[in-house]
């Protein structure tokens, strides 16, 4: 299993880009937000990611975060929905709106993905959403993870002199993944269950762009606290 890849960008397409990697060329097809978020031709890239194998083809998925990766492997679980439709959601929301809009139960914000139903979006957050408390869990983890160099025997790396720099990512959205872990951690401490505390979390997430962990867990609390 390839796991993650780290090379050259060769050219990127509509839909994939090629990496090579020692003189290998590896097609990865990735989301729109993926594709726009590379380097130009020439210049390092890193990708995690996740083979598609089939009787008759084998496909490469490529994602900037393994907080992306994840989210698509849970979207590819629900009956109905491909890999096209997961890059599609993936392509319109991000990964952490994707986690913001399942744990919130908004199905209309998964429907906006070009391709995706109604019956699909609701199928999608009914099946995910026990799960998304889960993932806002890892998140931080994840993000540790992302910064650290594996050693993992399915990491292809590339040639590592001279290394440069790490191309910085795009901004991490309001209330990212570690944030937004440390947060649902203090609350399930509180004794909120998982499912009301993440998506008072990623409420208040989107409601309060910048905040800290003390300042998201106070929004939510304001959003948990009793009514009338």
């Amino acid at each position: 299993m390839i796991g993650k890849i780290s090379g050259v960008l060769d050219y990127r397409g509509d839909d994939h880009a090629l990496i090579d990697v020692r003189g290998v060329g590896y097609l990865v097809y990735c989301s729109d937000r993926t594709l726009a978020g590379l380097p130009g031709p020439g210049e390092a890239v890193t990708l995690y990611t996740d083979l598609l194998v089939r009787e008759d083809l084998l496909q490469l998925y490529g994602f900037p975060s393994l907080l992306e990766k994840e989210w698509h492997r849970l979207l590819m679980s629900v009956q109905g929905v491909g890999a096209k439709a997961s890059l599609a959601i993936l392509s319109a929301l991000g990964a952490e709106g994707v986690n913001r809009a399942i744990a919130l139960g908004d199905w209309n914000a998964v429907k906006a993905a070009r391709g995706v139903g109604p019956k699909t979006a609701q199928r999608i957050v009914n099946e995910l959403k026990d799960k998304a408390p889960t993932v806002m869990a890892l998140g931080g983890a994840l993000e540790a993870m992302q910064g650290s160099d594996s050693a993992a025997a399915d990491v292809i790396e590339s040639d590592p002199a001279p290394t440069p720099a790490p191309r910085p990512s795009a901004p991490a959205p309001s209330g990212g993944a570690a944030v937004q872990s440390e947060a649902l951690s203090a609350l399930s401490n509180l004794g909120y269950g998982p499912g009301e505390a993440a998506g008072a979390v990623a409420q208040a997430a989107g409601d309060t762009p910048g905040a800290d962990t003390a300042a998201l867990i106070r929004a939510a609390l304001k959003l948990l606290a009793p009514k009338g």
